[in-house]
């Protein structure tokens, strides 16, 4: 994000190579996602990206809780 909040830069990995996205808002600002002091660059999730970009607030969602399946730990186990 530029200092202005109004152009947004992401970097995509999509498989076989990286993509870079740019957008400018005509009008408006995006909200900067929270992160650690002094750090430049950012992950969120699909759904948070989706959001952001629409201009909905981050700050302002609860997420309700869902079952989320835990994948085994395969490293462990003999063959």
């Amino acid at each position: 994000m530029n200092g202005r909040r109004n152009q947004v830069k992401l970097l995509l990995w999509e498989g076989d190579g990286f993509s870079l996205y740019h957008k400018r808002l005509e009008k408006g600002s995006y909200e900067l996602p929270a992160s650690n002091d002094g750090q430049l660059a950012v992950t969120v999730e699909a759904d948070q990206l989706l959001l952001l970009l629409r201009g909905i607030s981050l700050r302002h969602i609860r997420r309700r809780k869902r079952y989320q399946h835990r994948l085994k730990n395969v490293d462990n186990q003999a063959c």
